[in-house]
């Protein structure tokens, strides 16, 4: 291979930002046990004067403090960071725009480079599976069986977006807990807790966890059954505290803008495990779309994003766009198919262009539509009887990993096929730890094995044989 070619594909991957985990504890109690003992380093107090004496305590105690507040008292808390040992601020955008936020954010680091300042996406859910999955059919809203669709709340749609949005920044979400009956008193369960620290450590994200107000006294008053029931969950903390990866190259761009209609399609294509990299308009370019199969632009395009869509179509691609208003676009001159009225095909040079004539009033289908465009050569990663299972795959050096997540916390035996060869596939879990040895068989350029009784997450390690 020439130099020249390989150089752009080793810049390519290391201008991806590795990604990792992190789990924010929220803390309003005067006593705070000790970091080492809780297995949680980052603490979150809300900003008050009131409670410096707080903040020492829990710096003395061995975490990174940060202080939750909004963007108007954001450089009253920097100043006070000092006296208040302070590590980072982390603001709650309320009822302002977190886009808004940005420019400020930019200065307040320039005048506090050693303060950690992030956002807080207060919007996310909490991890779990449902029943149901409600559809908008053309304005009518129809309930899908439970049993011929379960649907899962899952916060990765939230950080593709957060990822392109915010670039360079870890995306920090919260939930609040979806507790009625007796769980109102009685609190999550700890499945609930390890699921939520999974998914933050799968997806590279950091969650802001708050602590059912019993449990959190019960390890400040040193009760030895808190204790006992915290360590299922110190086990997820511990397993998912690792170094951060590279991401895999998926086979789909999505470009899109900060706008609540663009979130359901892109939560559907990762529901159904279509891994996708999101890229916010002004951050679009002619050379990085050139790597994707498929683009999906649900922002309307300016007229260089439109110079960029057509040129990836005439070179191979398939593109997908939103074009409710009827524009005017140069592939329109190519050969058109028309498909009961909703969408229309052109076929510029060697690919495909996909205008969607309607709103995507059934993500659902979108979803599938969108999966059955990918060539199958181009599918990293596949997932059978996993109705309720995402996987994410990352790029290591020695290794490649696949985290997978269970969102109905019941053993489940997974089927797996993952592109390239692997002679060694390892799987490893935080209640039994490392390794299960699993049997791989190879065939066409892709590695098909299967993952016993996966409980609520799992770590497949996969090796490829060692080059001379």
């Amino acid at each position: 291979m020439r130099l020249t070619k390989l150089v752009p594909a080793v810049l390519s991957f290391l201008l991806v930002p590795p990604v990792w985990g992190r789990v924010f504890l929220r803390w309003s109690l005067e006593a705070v046990p000790a970091a080492e003992r809780l297995g949680v380093r980052d603490l979150v107090i809300s900003w008050d004067p009131a409670k410096l004496d707080l903040f020492r305590n829990a710096a003395r105690q061995g975490y990174r403090v940060y202080a939750q507040t909004d963007p108007g008292q954001v450089a009253a808390v920097a100043r006070s960071a000092a006296k208040a040992r302070i590590t980072g601020v982390l603001i709650n955008p309320g009822d302002s725009s977190r886009t808004s936020i940005a420019g400020g954010m930019r200065r307040l680091r320039a005048t506090y480079p050693a303060l950690d300042f992030l956002v807080l996406n207060p919007g996310a859910v909490q991890p779990k599976m449902r029943g149901t999955m409600v559809l908008n059919r053309n304005g009518v809203l129809q309930a899908t069986s439970p049993t011929a669709q379960p649907w899962i709340d899952t916060n990765l749609a939230l950080v593709r977006l957060d990822q392109a949005l915010f670039p360079g920044q870890l995306p920090v979400y919260s939930f609040s807990w979806d507790l009625s009956g007796a769980a109102k008193e009685a609190g999550p369960d700890l499945a609930d807790y390890a699921l939520a620290t999974a998914e933050a450590g799968a997806f590279g994200s950091a969650v802001l966890l708050s602590l059912h107000e019993p449990l959190a006294r019960g390890l400040a008053d040193n009760e030895a059954s808190a204790w006992s029931l915290w360590r299922e969950e110190r086990e997820y903390l511990r397993f998912y505290s690792g170094r951060g990866r590279r991401p895999a190259e998926p086979a789909v761009a999505v470009i899109a803008d900060d706008d609540p209609a663009s979130f359901e399609p892109i939560n559907l294509l990762v529901r159904h495990n279509v891994a996708v990299r999101v890229f916010s308009p002004p951050r679009v370019s002619g050379v990085e779309l050139a790597k994707y199969p498929v683009v999906v632009a649900l922002a309307s395009p300016t007229p260089s994003q439109v110079r960029i869509l057509a040129d990836r179509a005439r070179n191979g691609g398939t593109v997908v766009v939103l074009n409710l208003n009827k524009a005017s676009y140069p592939w329109q001159s190519s050969p058109a198919s028309q498909n009961n009225g909703t969408s229309v095909s052109f076929q510029p040079g060697t690919g495909k262009v996909i205008e969607l004539l309607q709103p995507i009033s059934d993500p659902e289908s979108f979803a599938q539509d969108i999966r059955a465009l990918i060539p199958d050569n181009k599918l990293g990663l596949s997932l059978w009887n996993a109705l309720t299972v995402i996987g994410v795959m990352y790029n290591g050096q020695t290794e490649n990993i696949v985290e997978l997540l269970n969102y109905a916390a019941d053993p489940l035996d997974v089927q797996v096929r993952v592109k390239g060869t692997y002679t060694s596939v390892k799987l490893e879990t935080p209640e039994h730890g490392c390794c299960v040895l699993l049997k791989p068989s190879a065939e066409d350029g892709f590695t098909e094995f299967a993952v016993p009784s996966l409980y609520i997450s799992g770590r497949l390690h996969l090796i490829r044989k060692a080059r001379r």
